[in-house]
């Protein structure tokens, strides 16, 4: 259960010219272990996101999940591993309102053709570790915003996911919204030994993270055990 990105370039058309998204990014992520990258706007965080999720194909190096290269894999075979070893936390909760916290986790494994009730255990799990047991047959609307991010969080890992990948989740959030969530973010990671990469533009609760790693340009630099790793 592990995320290696080797030697990774991207560029995408720009008329007659070329831009450069990624230039020969390697990226380790183990186990049980938060990668946070930093770095400013149009920078190539998203574009990394992009190319570990499998959504993108890079123009040179290797993406490997687990012991499976998935560099050239064909569109089926890169949509059958996303569902099945990805697991995504988006800026944005995009909860479905009609549906309760706990159905929103369900309904991922419905759309995977799994079953429904063999899940609802690894769902009242997973809310539990999110602190949201008490809550889980609540809609969308009656959760505070915080709450929608930590049912973002506990739906990612449903399937039990080898990588999860976060995007930016403390952006909408006050300080002490932004602390639980990257907290829980490394608790998940933590309890389900999952490699989690935790893409933010805000250096403030990276303590949270195993390692640090600063974007620029399309360059990954200053892997580090970041101050104050706990």
């Amino acid at each position: 259960m592990s995320l290696t990105l080797h030697d990774v370039s991207l560029t995408y058309p720009d008329g007659e010219d070329q831009v450069t998204a990624l230039a020969g990014v390697s990226l380790h992520v183990a186990p049980g272990e938060v990668a946070a990258v930093v770095g400013p706007s149009g920078s190539g965080k998203s574009s990394l996101l992009a190319v570990a999720a499998t959504l993108m194909r890079p123009a040179s190096g290797t993406v490997r999940i687990d012991d499976v290269d998935v560099t050239h894999l064909s569109p089926a075979r890169r949509t059958h591993l996303r569902a099945s070893r990805i697991g995504i936390v988006f800026q944005q909760p995009n909860l479905v309102g009609s549906l309760t916290a706990e159905e929103n986790l369900l309904v991922t494994e419905h759309l995977r053709g799994g079953s429904v009730a063999a899940a609802r255990s690894a769902a009242e799990e997973l809310l539990r570790t999110v602190g949201l047991e008490n809550k889980r047959h609540r809609r969308p609307h009656q959760l505070s915003g915080g709450e929608r991010q930590r049912v973002n969080i506990a739906r990612a890992p449903m399937g039990q996911p080898s990588v999860l990948l976060v995007d930016e989740p403390t952006a909408a959030l006050d300080h002490a919204r932004g602390r639980g969530i990257t907290d829980l973010v490394a608790t998940v990671t933590r309890r389900f030994a999952i490699a989690t990469v935790l893409v933010t533009h805000d250096t403030e609760y990276l303590d949270a993270a195993d390692t640090v790693a600063h974007m620029r340009d399309g360059h990954l630099t200053g892997e580090a055990e970041p101050a104050g790793h706990r």
